[in-house]
């Protein structure tokens, strides 16, 4: 009789570590995700080497596979092995990268390309929003007509689809406190996957979630929740990625990157500006 738990990107059958490779999976938010990645080349005034129409080039062959797949089924951010469905964060990358593409086309002087892309990126908001919200559920889901919940959409004001204040997102921010949040930890679903109910959180939810607590105004408990998260660094201050909520145990691949970049980005938020230390004392 085996036993199957999920270990980073490997699966444990019996005593054998089996590769689930990731590069397997397909994963259209990685699209929007390099475009993203590249905008502050054309905006950022302090790079020596700004981008180019050149660069806007190459990116827009991304753009192209986004507006092709932003609804089309995938593996989605978690890597789903057994199923594909059209997962809200993917659609919303998509969108994102069709709609950087018209900003940076705009900063370049292309007034047709910027066309183009609000174009293509405009029908895929419309569609994302409409069937990406539950009305029974009172919130936007992991997927398409889907009941189940998912963390990473507590990432959709960051990426300038809903405004943080918006209702619907007020009211998934509620849905997840009540169905994801685990002593203080968040998990990533709490519905099966491919290995049976999720057991650990995975720290990057935790800092999404307290993000979208400063945004809302919930400062001190943003604050707490933040704070928390930093008893959980080893001795060289790294973090895991994943933690079991019960035992505080760390799990997952170690260090991680996903995990560290959480923290110093919502350090970031929390902390108060140089300007604002200055001058208000």
């Amino acid at each position: 009789m085996s036993l199957d738990c999920r270990l980073g990107d490997h699966q444990l059958v019996g005593d054998l570590f089996v590769c689930c490779p990731a590069a397997d999976q397909v994963q259209h938010d990685a699209y929007g995700s390099i475009i993203l990645a590249a905008m502050p080349m054309f905006f950022d005034r302090r790079l020596p080497r700004p981008g180019e129409e050149g660069l806007f080039r190459l990116l827009e062959s991304l753009g192209n596979q986004s507006a092709k797949y932003a609804l089309e089924p995938d593996a989605g951010i978690w890597e789903y092995r057994g199923r594909q469905r059209v997962h809200t964060h993917s659609a919303a990358m998509c969108w994102a990268g069709c709609h950087r593409l018209a900003a940076i086309a705009s900063r370049l002087g292309l007034p047709e390309r910027a066309t183009h892309w609000d174009g293509l990126a405009d029908p895929i908001l419309e569609e994302l929003l409409e069937r990406a919200w539950n009305p029974k559920r009172k919130a936007f889901t992991a997927a398409f007509g889907s009941d189940d919940l998912d963390a990473s959409v507590l990432l959709l004001p960051d990426l300038g689809l809903v405004e943080v204040e918006d209702p619907r997102f007020v009211s998934t921010v509620a849905a997840m406190e009540r169905e994801l949040v685990r002593e203080k930890h968040v998990m990533r679903y709490a519905s099966e996957d491919d290995f049976g109910l999720p057991v650990t959180a995975f720290l990057i939810c935790r800092f999404w979630l307290v993000d979208a607590w400063w945004s809302l105004g919930r400062r001190e408990e943003a604050r707490d929740l933040f704070l928390d998260a930093l008893e959980h660094r080893n001795r060289y201050g790294l973090l895991s990625e994943d933690v079991d909520p019960a035992s505080g145990e760390s799990w997952g691949n170690f260090p991680q990157t996903y995990s560290m970049a959480g923290l110093i980005l919502s350090a970031m938020k929390l902390s108060r500006s140089w300007e604002d230390r200055y001058w208000r004392g």
